[in-house]
């Protein structure tokens, strides 16, 4: 049976010994098998349903997730640390899948120590998963959730380097979020907090707490992703005049809900209310600080339900006792809680949460379900439409490219097995033939298994979607794209063919050479499945399946029968054979896929046929 390699992360283990018989198909099927094994899960699918649909289909969602492989084989379970509280729900989806440890309100000393005997950690925004603590877990750790939306807290880069997948909730809490946004707006509009306060300790004080309408203010939404398009959703139904700045956010999404997107500068300086929705990162870390404030209207409003980072807390403080800001509602700070007397928490003027944005029920639930099913879906091979640090492709891309994703790893695969020389391979071109233009064909996930392909067995080092770019350019691989014009435009297919040249470099098998002095293999998907089409100058059609045998040959009457029977006589099955010629009676190739691996004695039977000029066992 044909299996898809994972495309994701995949259990680390050892290099295998110099010299090392070639493991076979089951071994390197087992997703959770002994660590001397070099392990791929056979799994690849469209990212998990929503929250929703699982919740109301949980027959179908445990046959999802369940650990047993897709010959119905059991697996060993992986093993999750969950560092922070976790909703039930989520929970049981995880305990359905992997072992469970929740060891919250661990110290960093003791994550350190702890998260090397895990395949996953989840965290919410309290755990730092810094580079010390990839590294512990490198050998082990393959995929961190962070249940929410911001991933601040997590190392992208030491993430990626370890061929860690990152994923996120980034759905779950979107509501939640925009209502706290609009439940701050209007309270702080109102004095909801202050009265309140005021009006416990006995003061009655109708005169000092006169609010602002809404209507007809001017709302500024700093950044006009999920949970800004929302919030200004909600606030076009209170008659607010709402523009945005999002440098990367669409502006026919923004037209469609009747925003309008304006320059960072424009924006605080037209804006009454300004509500804040960015990610912290180096470019957005105390961006509202002195000359942010200066800029505004006197009297501006601020609400932050975002993160703490992007205001300079102290210039806010000076910004609110100055007037230039009337108000602040602020749901999150720098620090965590922030200290008891801080100044900011303590001014009037600020009404405060202790970061309440996706407190609620519901997203609290959601969020769980969500990062659950991310988590244990990386953990089966499945490439996660949450991943934030792999490229983000629809899921009607992955469902369409699944089978050539398949294919582009095999190639490469035969590829670097057809290698012969230390010299190593540093000049890789894959071709694509396609009727569809650039922007209709993301070929980033063909790459990268190409790169997955080349890399994994010649070394230790497991190649994902995550790190594959990384570790291309860590390996000197130089590896360049072509896309040809396919003759019938009006093909439904993505590819007609993927093709994988290798220059500079010596073959064990002279008949992969072209005529250009290249290694070159060619495939195409046919009914669903990988095949082999061109090797060299000479033309074949081998399925992609178990182990394959190439055979140079004079192009004579018998070789297949030949061959047949040597390997019937050792009771290895041939699963196809195909020959491709350039001229009659010349040289020709014959390609056979065998289900099981040929031992030594046989090969040498084959080899010894006397029309056979070279031969070579692949292992897929």
């Amino acid at each position: 049976m044909a299996t898809s390699r994972a495309l994701l992360p995949t259990p680390h283990a050892g290099a295998s010994p110099a010299g090392a018989r070639p493991r076979s198909r089951l071994a390197a099927s087992l997703p959770f098998a002994s660590r001397p094994l070099r392990v791929r899960c056979a799994i690849l699918s469209s990212p998990a349903a929503a929250p929703a649909v699982v919740a109301a289909n949980s027959s179908e969602r445990a046959r999802r997730i369940s650990p047993a492989g897709s010959d119905g084989a059991l697996r060993p379970k992986p093993a999750v640390l969950v560092a922070e509280k976790l909703g039930e729900a989520g929970l049981a989806v995880l305990r359905e899948f992997a072992d469970v440890e929740c060891a919250y309100g661990m110290s960093p000393a003791d994550l350190l120590a702890k998260v090397a005997q895990f395949d996953a950690l989840i965290v919410r925004s309290g755990t730092k998963v810094t580079r010390e603590v990839l590294e512990a877990g490198r050998g082990k750790l393959r995929v961190v959730g962070r249940a929410g939306v911001g991933i601040d807290n997590v190392d992208l880069q030491a993430a990626t380097e370890a061929g860690c997948l990152v994923v996120n909730a980034p759905t779950a809490n979107t509501v939640a979020a925009a209502e706290h946004a609009i439940a701050l707006l209007a309270s702080m509009a109102r004095n909801v907090s202050q009265a309140d306060a005021a009006l416990k300790a006995g003061k009655w004080q109708r005169s000092k707490y006169v609010g602002v309408s809404l209507v007809g203010k001017t709302l500024a939404i700093m950044g006009f992703g999920k949970v800004g398009s929302e919030v200004a959703r909600r606030a076009k139904g209170l008659g607010m005049h709402v523009i945005s700045h999002d440098p990367y956010a669409p502006a026919d999404r923004a037209r469609a809900i009747g925003v309008e997107l304006v320059s960072f500068d424009e924006a605080i300086a037209r804006a009454d209310v300004i509500s804040l929705h960015m990610p912290l990162i180096p470019t957005t870390s105390k961006i509202f600080n002195d000359e942010s404030f200066a800029k505004m209207k006197t009297g501006v409003r601020i609400i932050n339900v975002a993160r703490g980072g992007v205001i300079d807390e102290d210039a806010l403080v000076r910004a609110l006792d100055s007037g230039k800001v009337a108000q602040a509602a602020l749901d999150v700070f720098t620090v965590e809680p922030p200290p008891k007397d801080s100044k900011l928490v303590l001014h009037e003027n600020v009404t405060v949460t202790p970061h309440l944005g996706a407190s609620t029920v519901e997203a609290q639930e959601g969020v769980a379900i969500e990062i659950a099913e991310a988590v244990v879906g990386a953990l089966r091979g499945e490439l996660s439409a949450t991943a934030v640090n792999a490229p983000m492709v629809p899921a009607e891309v992955l469902s369409e490219l699944a089978p050539y994703v398949s294919l582009a790893e095999k190639l490469g695969r035969l590829a670097v097995q057809l290698v012969a020389g230390e010299s190593g391979i540093k000049g890789v071109k894959v071709v694509y033939t396609t009727a569809r233009g650039p922007d209709d064909l993301d070929t980033r996930l063909l790459r990268a298994m190409v790169t997955k392909g080349l890399v994994e067995p010649v070394s230790s080092t497991f190649v994902n979607l995550v790190n594959a770019d990384y570790t291309a350019k860590q390996r000197g691989l130089r590896i360049t794209e072509e896309r040809v014009a396919h003759d019938s435009p009006a093909a439904e297919a993505p590819l007609e063919s993927i093709q994988v040249r290798l220059s500079q470099v010596q073959s064990k098998f002279a008949g992969a050479i072209s005529d250009g002095g290249d290694i070159v293999l060619e495939g195409r998907v046919k009914y669903g499945v990988p095949h082999l089409t061109l090797v060299g100058p000479y033309e074949v059609d081998v399925s992609l399946e178990g182990n394959l045998i190439l055979c140079r040959q004079i192009d004579q009457p018998g070789m297949i029968g030949k061959v047949g029977n040597i390997l019937g006589q050792r009771n290895v099955n041939i699963s196809f054979m195909s020959v491709g010629r350039t001229f009659r009676g010349k040289q020709a190739i014959m390609a056979i896929g065998v289900d099981e691996e040929p031992d030594k004695e046989t090969l040498e039977k084959i080899g010894g046929i006397p029309a056979i000029e070279e031969f070579v066992f692949l292992e897929l």
